[in-house]
């Protein structure tokens, strides 16, 4: 396949429109589906048409068949671009003197042979092993593999984390010459350091910690400005100071992308040698870079400022902590009374402000048990309000907007960056959930027929706070959520209702994109022209907002603002893809924690909530622990039931029994699937009579 030619300037890939990009997404059948980069119809992919391609890998693909109007187009698979697989858990099973790792996806279609490698494989016979490819299949030659790790007799058996970690390629350490950079990092500053910064050691400043974050990135000050209105500060641990581009650390930091939460396991976008130097802990000097936001009396942000800067935390809380102190006044002591004085300031008076201004502009609060690992909107684009710790969310408002300002000054001074954005939920998606929403009696619509808006969330919040079913519904909600991505444009964010730029910048030690972001700031406030000619008199300050729309020069020299442009546009595709890896692992441990808790309640019976109906069954949200399983039809024996698409919901035919959507039914845990996270349900209770609408389809 010629790919590749050559002219004057090089060699460049040949321009092939016949080849469509697109990755593959394949089931147990045999069968695949290409789906296309450009968004357009996937292709049908028949097994033979394959050419040892994997479930997950990136492809180019030539239509041979032109589709119809009940029929995809089915193609041929030309080339494979990029491998999703390059290790699987499999099951080890011998077959006369070959071993062979027999992959527990269901979805990947083939066996490896394994080679010894200097190991003794007899221990690994009837065990689940972490395979890695060693070489891909290659005409008429099966793929390799060897044993990575052996991890247990089978997947119940093996620790969750590690199942996870394998699954999903996670680096659990760091090379040596990592280890060694991190250890060779000063541990004092230096005085030319610290003179070359604004000092903040003298401001009162506070962290709050969290038990699942290992460091403190984020520190936060109030001061009284003229007029009583007031300054709020938040500093961000000044990690780029440590990480220089291009070494050991951040490359392996890049790789890496971000850092990944499976509940105990933590692990690090860097070594911990680096977070103890950079960690914002109480009583030690501290490399920030602070941002400085003057609130007026409506809590709207009159102007900002971005320095590099120098503090000293004084105090650091729980959320547990200053809910106690804010709830009971009369329990602070005396040296906390300070900083209890500025909280109740931030909390209780400019925090309300910015959330109601942040509601006007549509934006909405989620209800949950959940608590996210980052102070600003994370992956997930919208802030969970978890009832035992509302003063989080009183936080997170604030932390926010440091993300809005950062990009509004970037955006403002015309430099490259990372802007963090969010499409706004599938419109047909979302109709079942308001199917449900409506069978139990809550009058919810959307504005339009079309879009989703910002506004409809918070309206369905609103809804649903009014249900005994609003746990289930909130969880629905947020699942419905586009994740957020990076882009090298500004554009609309769904679940803070912005319309142009925010970006991540609170969390430069656990998200790369975070680290890129501040590198570009401390760039722009280095090497940065604050005049449109070098001989002009007076300059502007790059790092206050007073400079927007005063510039008409480029800000950054030529060769820094080509290499932030490169380096934007050429890592924003990989940092999503490290994002939407770290998502799926995180989603994966939740599903195997739920699976091993309901294999341990085999037997049970639970109540639960109908929530999608389709001819082969329907699914239930068990409320208690908010786990879905599957009742199959063929598992109502009382009578034979028949699928109404537009009621949705299945009709006995003889005892006009009907489970619909929104129906409460009790369940009995039959069986559990635990690496497929599948959980069977058998119905003891429940259901709804039908109604004449529903024998009027049949007709």
């Amino acid at each position: 396949l010629e790919l590749i030619e050559s002219d004057a300037a090089g060699l460049r890939r040949r321009d092939t429109p016949e080849l469509i990009p697109a990755r593959l997404r394949c089931s147990s059948k045999g069968f695949c589906f290409a789906l296309r980069d450009d968004g357009g119809e996937d292709i049908y992919i028949r097994e033979h048409q394959l050419n040892h391609a994997w479930n997950g890998d990136r492809v180019l693909v030539k239509i041979i068949k032109e589709g119809s109007r009940r029929r995809s187009p089915e193609g041929s698979v030309q080339l494979i671009l990029e491998r999703a697989n390059p290790s699987v858990l499999a099951q080890v099973k011998q077959e006369g003197d070959l071993l062979r790792a027999i992959p527990l996806d269901d979805r990947l279609l083939f066996q490896l042979d394994l080679v010894e490698n200097g190991q003794e494989l007899s221990s690994a016979i009837d065990h689940l092993a972490h395979v890695s490819v060693l070489r891909y299949p290659l005409g008429t030659n099966p793929p390799l593999g060897k044993i990575s790790r052996i991890l247990g007799s089978d997947a119940e058996a093996a620790a969750d984390t590690d199942i996870v970690c394998c699954k999903h390629d996670l680096p659990q350490s760091f090379a040596p010459e990592v280890l060694e950079a991190a250890a060779a990092l000063p541990k004092s500053l230096p005085p030319e350091v610290v003179q070359q910064r604004q000092d903040f050691r003298s401001i009162l400043t506070f962290t709050f910690a969290e038990e699942s974050i290992p460091w403190v990135e984020t520190a936060f000050s109030l001061e009284k400005t003229k007029g009583s209105k007031w300054q709020l500060g938040i500093h961000i641990a000044d990690v780029a100071h440590y990480v220089e581009p291009d070494s050991p650390l951040d490359r392996a930091a890049r790789k890496r992308g971000t850092a990944v939460y499976l509940a105990e396991k933590f692990l690090p976008l860097l070594p911990e040698a680096l977070s103890e130097l950079c960690s914002l802990v109480t009583s030690a000097d501290r490399l920030s870079l602070s941002l400085l936001l003057d609130f007026d009396a409506e809590g709207n942000i009159a102007k900002f400022t971005i320095s590099p800067s120098i503090i000293r935390v004084d105090c650091q809380l729980t959320y547990q902590q200053v809910q106690a102190f804010l709830s009971n006044p009369e329990t602070v002591p005396p040296e906390m009374a300070a900083v209890v004085e500025k909280l109740q300031v931030m909390l209780f008076s400019l925090s309300p402000l910015v959330k109601a201004r942040r509601f006007r502009r549509g934006s909405f609060d989620i209800q949950s048990t959940t608590q996210l690992p980052y102070l600003d909107a994370g992956r997930l684009g919208a802030i969970l309000v978890c009832p035992q710790l509302p003063a989080r969310a009183l936080v997170q408002e604030l932390a926010i907007l440091a993300g809005k300002a950062v990009a509004d000054h970037l955006f403002a001074l015309g430099v490259p960056a990372i802007y963090c954005v969010q499409s706004q939920p599938d419109w047909e998606e979302l109709q079942d959930l308001l199917k449900l929403a409506n069978n139990l009696q809550l009058e919810v619509a959307l504005d339009s027929d079309e879009d989703v808006t910002s506004t409809d969330f918070y309206n369905l919040t609103q809804a649903f706070a009014q249900s005994p079913a609003a746990g289930i519904l909130n969880y629905l909600l947020q699942g419905s959520l586009c994740a957020a991505k990076y882009s090298s444009h500004p554009a609309p964010h769904f679940g803070l209702a912005y319309s142009d730029g925010y970006t991540h910048c609170l969390a430069p030690g656990r998200r790369y994109a975070d680290l890129l972001v501040q590198r570009i700031l401390k760039t722009v406030l280095v090497q940065g022209r604050d005049r449109r000619i070098k001989h002009a008199k007076t300059g502007i300050d790059l790092g206050s907002s007073s400079c927007h729309g005063k510039i008409n020069w480029n800000v950054l020299p030529p060769e820094f603002q080509e290499t932030w442009e490169e380096d934007c546009h050429r890592l924003i595709s990989f940092l999503n893809d490290r994002e939407k890896l770290a998502e799926d692992a995180e989603k994966d441990l939740d599903g195997l924690k739920k699976a091993e808790k309901m294999k341990e309640s085999i037997g049970q019976v639970f109540q639960g909530l109908i929530v999608g109906v389709q001819s082969y069954g329907f699914f239930v949200q068990i409320e208690e622990l908010l786990v879905e399983g599957l009742v199959h039809v063929s598992s109502l024996k009382d009578d034979w039931y028949e699928y109404r698409a537009r009621h949705s919901c299945l009709v006995g035919r003889k005892n006009r029994v009907a489970y619909r959507l929104g129906d409460q039914v009790d369940v009995q845990v039959k069986s559990v699937d635990y690496y497929r996270q599948q959980i069977d349900l058998a119905t003891v209770g429940g259901g709804s009579a039908a109604s004449s609408e529903d024998w009027e389809e049949e007709l």
